[in-house]
């Protein structure tokens, strides 16, 4: 079992940076593969980036790579989503999920375990 709590939304500028945090609870974060989904209103939620529980293997969708870096450090049990370069539809409420296997998939249903979302809002 673990629980998330995400932090760092706010409402920003395009081209603007920002930096999300996702902390998790449990002694074993680092088998956990986690990853960042984001749903903007009247959308579908969406797959952002995802990595392994090693640290070693990231992910990100098309739309965000070079602009986006998925992070994590074990010890802290924390994941980062740096976003940079923002741009307004990027807007959206940011979620991070855990997936009980060391290897991030693309699907929300493979991810077991969810936190309460942080809203990301960025204007033109």
């Amino acid at each position: 079992q673990v629980q998330l709590v995400e932090s760092g939304g706010g409402l920003v500028q395009a081209g603007d940076s920002l930096r999300l945090s996702c902390a998790a609870s449990g002694r074993t974060f680092s088998t956990y593969a986690m990853a960042w989904f984001r749903q903007a209103p009247g959308k579908e939620r969406d797959f952002v980036a995802g990595i392994s529980g090693s640290g070693r293997n990231t992910i990100h969708e098309e739309s965000v790579r070079g602009r986006f870096t998925i992070s994590r450090d074990n010890a802290k049990n924390t994941v980062y989503l740096q976003m940079n370069n923002l741009r307004p539809e990027d807007t959206a409420v940011y979620y991070c999920a855990a997936r009980d296997s060391g290897w991030p998939g693309r699907r929300d249903d493979e991810y077991g375990y969810w936190g309460q979302g942080t809203q990301v809002t960025v204007s033109s």
